[in-house]
């Protein structure tokens, strides 16, 4: 007979177990769908201190198992505010706690501080409602607010709306899509005139800084570059965040266990880094996360994080670069929108039901939003002579 299992650290499960639900394609030798959801990743930021006591990340991961052996699993967590998750329910809270509720802690089934879209129900597909209906039954036997899963895939959002209340969120993020590019000069070419040349122009003016441009992945990454990118995170994190997510610890966890799964694009004044991007690569996409400098360039942001990666894209054959949160000015340099996919319990009957006329609208607004962004979109039209 089927039991759950909680657990309260990835660190408590073995790696080989947890992965062969995450990312069984690794058994080809080849790379993981998401590099997110593996053991090393989660596992990083369980020890490096990014999760659990003190952060608000209560690691909660949960096992689906038939007797000893594994059947899916849930990365799962105790929260006790809204940060770090990039599906923003700040306002539902100020609105329940106005109201005389309790909306912390709650419970959330995601990557922490990663707005990349996968699987969040490991393991096959028919073990999906087992286990959201085991993580609902949690927040409700713990009197918890809600339960959230975020960057879910379309697939899992579609399958499970309406499981035991279970609500749909409609969201958007702008990704590249690689259209059989065989360079970045064919990239360009599919782009109208004007764009193009705005394009072309952001990447000489960077370039004219004087800067060495490298892009560095698996054994490449050294010590040393670690030490440069943490500066340029903490700058970068203290102005967006207030403070960082990730601990310096994170950065010598990924270097250790991850740097295969990295790309470290950094730019060098002489030997010295001075701003640099942070990428994680999938076995068909690579998902821009990170950004940050000590010296301040026209160009050079759009540069490391869009044009570099785009290039490194190409030349791997990848399908599509994921460039992170929000944005629209990533628009105009190729990336266009698309829709982004959560699912949301609310224990309180009437909350529930204002949540979930709010969504509805939403989802309507996001996608005429799309449908017009789209549309504004920098690629050649049918029509267009230039």
């Amino acid at each position: 007979m089927a039991e759950i299992t909680l657990h309260d650290s990835l660190t408590e499960i073995d790696a080989a177990t947890w992965d062969a639900l995450a990312a069984p394609e690794q058994a080809d030798g080849g790379r993981p769908v998401d590099p997110f959801t593996t053991h090393r990743f989660l596992a990083a930021l369980d020890r490096s201190g990014s999760t659990g006591r003190g952060t608000g990340w209560q690691p909660k991961p949960l096992i689906l198992r038939d007797g000893a052996t594994p059947l899916a699993a849930l990365p799962l967590y105790a929260k006790t505010h809204s940060q770090g998750e990039y599906i923003f329910d700040q306002g539902w809270a100020e609105a329940f706690e106005r109201a005389g509720g309790r909306y912390y802690p709650k419970l959330q089934v995601a990557v922490p501080f990663t707005p990349a879209t996968g699987r969040r129900f490991l393991g096959p597909p028919r073990h999906r409602e087992a286990l959201a209906r085991a993580a609902i039954g949690l927040t409700r036997g713990n009197g918890l607010s809600s339960l959230h899963v975020t960057f879910c895939t379309p697939d899992e959002a579609q399958a499970l709306t309406g499981l035991d209340g279970l609500l749909p969120r409609v969201t958007q993020q702008f990704h590249w899509e690689n259209r059989g590019y065989a360079s970045f000069d064919d990239f360009l070419a599919d782009l109208s005139s004007r764009k193009r040349k705005m394009i072309r122009r952001e990447r000489d003016t960077a370039r004219a800084a004087g800067l060495t441009i490298r892009a560095l992945t698996g054994d490449q990454i050294e010590p040393q570059h670690w030490a440069a990118f943490w500066a340029f995170y903490q700058d970068t994190g203290r102005r967006k965040w207030g403070r960082p997510y990730l601990t310096r610890a994170a950065f010598d966890a990924f270097h250790d266990t991850m740097r295969n799964d990295i790309l470290l694009v950094l730019a060098f004044r002489a030997d010295r880094p001075v701003a640099g991007a942070l990428n994680f690569i999938g076995r068909d996409a690579l998902f821009g996360r990170y950004w940050g400098c000590l010296e301040d360039h026209p160009g050079l942001h759009f540069e490391l994080c869009y044009y570099q990666a785009i290039d490194w894209a190409i030349a791997q054959r990848l399908s599509r670069v994921e460039a992170g949160a929000q944005g629209e000015h990533k628009l105009a340099r190729g990336y266009l929108p698309v829709e982004c996919h959560s699912l949301h319990w609310i224990a309180d009957p009437g909350f529930r039901d204002a949540v979930a006329r709010y969504l509805a609208a939403e989802r309507a607004a996001v996608g005429e939003e799309i449908e017009v962004l789209t549309a504004y979109g920098p690629f050649r039209k049918a029509t267009t002579q230039d």
